[in-house]
């Protein structure tokens, strides 16, 4: 099966080069006030995960395809240099994946509340994916609609707010963009860990940044022994004042903490 194409926005023009991996149905474009505020120092990537935005489709979501794929997009942006690479939730553990499995591409890496386990947390997206996928497009005359629509399984406007930026006008219609059937599917599989699948890769030995939310349930005690053994050099930093979406919460915090990774010596 071959990897889907990979949307991505460069910008920046010096320093080391950023990639950022959203979680599960953002989009790259989510991180646009991050990357603005580290365009001075860094040459900032936004990518669409696979299944999400703008990139292709797979059959199967699986992290290692996810986390080699963006692996690929990376080098056919740049061959030569190393990247920091940061990654929220669903697009932390793929940036986690990328690290362990191709260490060379990597200098630094950033994950933002998310843990190398399995997330019970994700289910409150099975929901979200039903309403989305039980949505009459075909009586959609306006995203007020849609988003009455969605009132009752999102009733948070926030979190409806961030899952009906996947809906697109089409013409005259509407489509949504993720790949809403493989989602749904899949679910369980991107709530999970592959742990089998990195069992014997060695640990990433440069240094790591753990953003976690005060209010987040996704990064807990137990999950850090086994962050430390995969990223020996790993420094958690907890949020105040945020839950599971660090980086729209406290987007000057966020900006602040990847500076300093940034500009740091190893």
């Amino acid at each position: 099966m071959t990897s889907p194409t990979l949307h991505a926005v460069s910008s920046g023009d010096s320093g080391p080069r950023i990639a950022f991996c959203h979680g599960l149905f953002g989009q790259g474009r989510n991180w646009n006030q991050i990357a603005k505020g580290l365009a001075d120092i860094a040459r900032p990537t936004l990518l669409d995960m696979p299944d999400h935005g703008r990139s292709g489709w797979t059959e199967r979501f699986g992290y290692v395809a996810a986390a080699d794929t963006v692996a690929d997009t990376l080098r056919g942006i740049d061959p030569d240099e190393p990247w920091i690479v940061v990654g929220h939730s669903m697009g932390g553990k793929i940036a986690m994946l990328l690290t362990l499995r191709h260490p060379e591409l990597v200098s630094r890496l950033c994950v933002v509340d998310i843990s190398p386990a399995a997330t019970t947390s994700f289910t409150e997206f099975e929901t979200y994916i039903a309403a989305m996928q039980a949505m009459d497009l075909d009586a959609i005359e306006s995203r007020a609609d849609a988003d009455a629509a969605m009132q009752e399984a999102a009733p948070d406007p926030g979190v409806r707010g961030f899952l009906l930026q996947n809906l697109r006008r089409e013409g005259s219609g509407w489509r949504w963009q993720p790949n809403l059937e493989v989602i749904g599917r899949d679910i369980a599989t991107i709530g999970g860990w592959p742990q089998d699948e990195i069992a014997g890769l060695p640990p990433f030995d440069e240094p790591v940044l753990w953003l976690s939310g005060e209010r987040s349930r996704y990064v807990t005690q137990e999950d850090q022994a086994q962050m430390r053994r995969l990223f020996p050099r790993v420094r958690l930093v907890t949020v105040k004042d945020a839950g599971h979406w660090v980086h729209s919460e406290q987007p000057e915090v966020t900006i602040a903490a990847l500076r300093a990774l940034t500009t740091s010596d190893r």
